[in-house]
């Protein structure tokens, strides 16, 4: 009997989220669906898709919006030409470009998926309402995304359907080797250590670690917030000079740079740059911080959860009021953050798997003698946890045990749900 067919869709399988969270999909699905990936560029694939089906339809990125008008059409016209010979019965695409395309290109004899994987994509009012009119499903990576489709779109056809991680690899890569740092020729091995049970917890840490690192993740873009963050890391070193901040991600970060050497802490900060051992450099960390805008589900935040850091995370849309808060949504702790400001009350929500301080201003401000309110809330919030061993080991653990419900198989077992509907 021959296998279902399956199409997935991304514009490349380049470091990233959604790219990730698509190779990961074909392969778990291979046993059950005769599965291809159509991409629209195979440069820099950063994935092993080693017995994967992959076709390149070699429409890479175009450069003005004339063009990139034109390349979605050239897109959809060979894709749906793909559709026609393949006859999958399920098109799922990941990302904006790909949803496009995926839902341009329909034929009418296959069930149109289309992957909300961020919450900007909900905010683009124009494109969602040609996706809606196109779409069998929409799938949201969050709770907080579905809610906004329904409600402002009107379409009810959706569903949640989260990342997925593999626990045992990544903490399988994250030993696989241990490299050096670039803070002191005096350095030691890094210390993290994780108390096993609660009895162990010592009742302060004192100045007994050489090092206290604090990671992130994320490439260089504005909505991602790092000069909130190293203007908070700023007020952090300050108060524990021991403190150091590992930034990872593709891009320059030229002008976090200069923004370091400007506030005189570029010797307690590493810009790692793009790593093929993302993980090997965050099982140093002790907490992990993002700062962003906007986000869809972090992958990164659940990847040091993994790994038992302990998160602090912005509010923003989407994701991290879900993943560390039961039963938590972005509106909801934003009442919260109401009613605690309204209180005269510390702005700072310690929620059941993590740390959760307000969203913060969208605007870009690397004036280094502009600290604000909130990037002190931040760093106060850092110090709180660095300075409270039983806190953070509580919270590292808290952390470990969330990121255990975001399961292979938890997501296979939804997936196949739906394909079945």
């Amino acid at each position: 009997m021959s296998k279902r067919k399956l199409m997935l869709i991304s514009p490349m399988l380049h470091q990233g989220g959604f790219e990730r969270v698509c190779v990961t999909t074909a392969r778990l699905l291979q046993p059950y669906f005769d599965v291809t990936i159509v991409i629209f560029d195979s440069a820099n694939i950063a994935y092993d898709v080693e017995g994967l089906s992959i076709i390149d339809i070699q429409m890479g990125v175009r450069k003005g919006k004339l063009q990139k008008i034109l390349n979605i059409i050239r897109r959809s016209r060979k894709v749906r030409k793909l559709k026609k010979e393949m006859q999958p019965e399920i098109a799922y695409s990941f990302g904006p470009t790909a949803n496009m395309v995926n839902a341009f290109s329909k034929t009418g004899k296959e069930k149109v998926w289309l992957g909300l994987r961020n919450y900007t994509d909900v905010e683009e009012e124009t494109k969602m309402r040609l996706l809606v009119k196109k779409a069998d499903l929409i799938v949201c990576c969050s709770r907080d995304i579905e809610k906004s489709v329904k409600i402002k779109y009107k379409f009810n056809n959706t569903a949640v359907l989260y990342n997925l991680y593999d626990a045992d690899t990544i903490r399988k890569e994250a030993a696989a080797s241990d490299p050096p740092l670039p803070f002191s020729e005096e350095q030691k091995e890094p210390e993290s250590k994780l108390y096993e049970t609660e009895s162990q917890f010592p009742a302060s840490a004192g100045n007994t670690k050489t090092f206290r690192y604090l990671v992130s993740m994320g490439r260089d873009d504005p909505m991602k917030g790092f000069w909130y963050m190293i203007k908070a890391f700023k007020l952090v070193h300050d108060q524990i000079p021991e403190a150091r901040l590992i930034l990872m991600g593709a891009g320059t970060f030229q002008k976090y740079k200069t923004l370091a050497e400007q506030l005189k802490i570029t010797d307690a900060i590493y810009f790692a740059g793009m790593r093929r051992d993302p993980y090997a450099l965050l099982k140093y960390g002790e907490v992990y911080l993002l700062t962003s805008a906007n986000e869809g589900f972090p992958n990164a935040l659940v990847e040091a959860m993994t790994l038992s850091l302990a998160p602090v995370s912005t509010n923003c849309l989407t994701g991290p009021a879900e993943i560390l808060v039961r039963n938590g949504d972005t509106a909801s702790l934003n009442d919260q953050f109401a009613e605690k400001q309204k209180e005269k009350e510390t702005p700072v929500i310690y929620g059941d798997y993590g740390i959760v301080v307000p969203e913060m201003q969208k605007e870009e401000n690397l004036d280094p003698a502009d600290i604000t309110e909130e990037e002190r809330n931040l760093a106060d919030t850092v110090i709180r946890l660095l300075q409270d061993e039983r806190l953070l080991q509580s919270y590292r653990q808290a952390a470990a045990r969330r990121a255990g419900d975001f399961t292979y198989e938890k997501y296979l077992e939804q997936f196949l749900k739906l394909a079945e509907e």
